[in-house]
């Protein structure tokens, strides 16, 4: 994801962008770029590859000097990172463009644009719209010279965007406007900052905060206009001019701080509906994913793919469990899963056309490292890596990289982490599915979007879950049940739990019990198991029956249209109704809350566990 940040004001504007992007830093890191309309009536521009740091250093050699100014720090999609393809981007010295997103109609544009006898200077597609609104802006030139009407700057963008498919926020600017800014967004998010005199836009709030506390949040297809005039103009998507609330911005808590929260572990969990929100964000077309979203050569390298072979550590391995179950089922695509401390030892047969996926919250997790840099000796058809840090070891390294957007996880046992991983992963599913468009497909789609409110319903589920967590503060084991895709996320519990709270615990696919497990229950085994309303369910009430035959005590998380009710030995709880295919996601926040006050009531450090760090960097 890309940064974006935009001011005009009555002062000089170099240091307020700047410090926006450093802000920002996080939506991007390969380069960085910025504009301001001179006093001369000219539009001056510094770009550097990187980080925002070699911007700054050139700025300081070579200042900016204007009231008005766009800037962007970028994460590359279209055109490899380096300064020819850093925003801005400009056509015929006049008009300025920063751009977060994926023009999906981009060619056919641009070979519209080239047979007029447009050149264009770098790969992006981004530069066809900066030529599709300055061409829309002198044909309006024209016609008011012939006696019509101009409608000017915002004008141009509004035709322009009739013409173009995908997800994106702008931030554009004209020399023969001077002393305004135009932005839009759909599919991605652009904020007004209102000040004193003098207003902005950025991606997010908090690269404004230097400069303003007061916030709008533009709607999906607004169009915003700043001017020295008007102030603030917004436009809905229909073109009417619209009204959208001021928010005054609470200085809520950076990642280095609780805030209301007890734990950082707490506040991680409760974080997921808007930060798997945030992964979605600009992904998503309205039926299909933006397969751009993986990286420049992403859809060319997708179509040859003919089988997948995941690598990761940890709860990371167990999205990729997940992802397994997903890529067959929906992909139609052979998928092998491997522990990376394991797969970096062995003789490794790649079967011809196979995707190497590395998964981490860190990028820096030295066996999946390790597992990279031995998978591109064997002839892979390509690598792709899907974490949370922008600029770590494994993005660098890596053919294509998914960025998650779970922000800064502070907490030693990772929550949002892993459930911006799945999300990522079915991301990736729905990339590789050979049949194109159809009605599961949508379906899906549709589902994501919907998902961050379903999250919410589950987290409404802390109390009732806080209230069953005395049942285990005094157990010493603990055993884990689930089939199909919940088997997974039946491991990802028994790990959390005894992460956090020290409990041994363990997890099996629900079939196996009468395969050994069996033998472990007893009064004091405490049995979880997750039921969500799919094909499996029949199955799991039968291996159910076999815990409560033997005495054992079950705690079970089942869908609403689950007919489970509480017995003797057996304690329900309701979890929120949810696509089948997604219920890995729901269902692994009840868990994550069940370890956490298993944790709290056996007063162990929640957030530092003993003998664990954060982000595994060696061996």
């Amino acid at each position: 994801m890309c940064g974006i940040v935009a001011a005009l004001a009555a002062r000089n504007v170099q240091g307020i962008l700047l410090e926006g992007l450093k802000r920002l830093e996080y939506r991007g890191y390969d380069s960085a770029g910025m504009a301001v309309l001179n006093a001369g009536g000219e539009l001056a521009r510094q770009r550097a590859k990187g980080k925002v740091a070699a911007l700054e250093k050139k700025l300081e050699q070579e200042a900016l000097t204007g009231r008005v100014g766009i800037a962007h720090t970028r994460w590359a999609t279209h055109g490899k990172p380096s300064e020819v393809n850093a925003h801005p981007h400009l056509a015929r010295e006049r008009l300025a463009i920063v751009h977060n997103g994926i023009i999906e109609n981009f060619e056919p544009l641009k070979r519209e644009l080239e047979a007029e006898g447009v050149v264009f200077e770098s790969e992006t597609d981004t530069e066809v719209v900066a030529h599709l609104i300055d061409r829309a802006f002198r044909h309006q030139d024209s016609a008011n010279q012939d006696g019509g009407e101009t409608g000017g700057l915002l004008a141009a963008v509004q035709a322009t965007l009739d013409r173009i498919d995908g997800a994106y926020a702008l931030a554009v600017m004209h020399a023969d406007a001077p002393r305004e800014i135009v932005g839009a967004r759909k599919g991605s998010p652009l904020v007004v900052g209102v000040g004193i005199d003098e207003n902005f836009l950025a991606s997010d709030a908090l690269a404004l905060l230097q400069v303003t506390d007061r916030f709008i949040y533009l709607q999906e297809g607004d169009v915003v206009r700043l001017s020295d005039v008007n102030g603030i103009e917004i436009f809905a998507a229909d073109g009417q001019p619209a009204e959208r609330p001021v928010h005054t911005f609470e200085h809520g808590d950076s990642a280095a701080s609780r805030g209301e929260y007890r734990h950082f572990m707490l506040k991680e969990i409760h974080e997921q509906p808007a930060v798997i929100a945030a992964t979605l964000e600009g992904r998503l077309s309205g039926s299909h994913v933006l397969e751009s979203s993986f990286g420049v050569g992403a859809r060319a390298l997708f179509d040859q793919v003919k089988q997948v072979h995941i690598v990761a550590c940890g709860t990371s391995y167990h999205a990729g469990m997940v992802a397994r179950y997903w890529l067959e089922k929906l992909a139609g695509l052979p998928t092998t899963v491997e522990v990376a401390s394991e797969y970096r030892y062995r003789e490794v047969v790649v079967p011809e056309n196979t995707l190497f996926v590395t998964l981490s919250q860190s990028g820096e997790t030295a066996d999946t490292l390790a597992a990279l840099r031995y998978a591109k000796t064997l002839g892979y058809l390509g690598t792709l890596a899907v974490c949370n840090v922008p600029g770590s070891s494994l993005t660098r390294e890596s053919d294509l990289s998914l960025m998650t957007q779970a922000g800064p996880e502070i907490g030693v046992a990772s929550t949002k982490a892993f459930t911006t991983q799945l999300v990522a992963l079915m991301l990736l599913t729905l990339s590789l599915r050979r049949q194109r468009g159809d009605e599961r497909e949508t379906a899906l789609v549709q589902a994501l979007r919907g998902l961050p409110a379903i999250l919410d319903s589950a987290l409404a589920m802390d109390g009732p879950i806080a209230d069953l967590s005395e049942a285990f503060a005094e157990k010493h084991h603990a055993l884990f049940l689930g089939r199909g895709t919940q088997f997974p996320i039946a491991l990802e519990g028994a790990l959390k739990l005894k992460e956090i709270s020290y409990i041994h615990a363990e997890a099996y696919p629900a079939g196996e019990l009468k395969h050994g497990p069996l033998a472990l229950v007893d009064a004091d085994m405490p049995v979880v198991a997750v039921a969500p309303n799919d094909e499996l369910l029949e199955k799991l009430k039968s291996n159910l029956q076999e815990v409560r035959a033997r005495g054992g005590e079950l705690f079970v998380f089942a869908d609403e249209g689950v007919a489970l009710t509480a017995a003797d030995n057996l304690r329900v709880l309701h979890v929120p109704a949810v696509d089948e295919l997604l219920a890995p996601i729901v269902y692994t926040i009840p868990l994550q809350l069940l370890s956490y006050h298993v944790a709290v009531l056996k007063g162990t450090d929640v957030d530092q566990p003993r003998n664990l760090a954060k982000s595994v960097t060696v061996e």
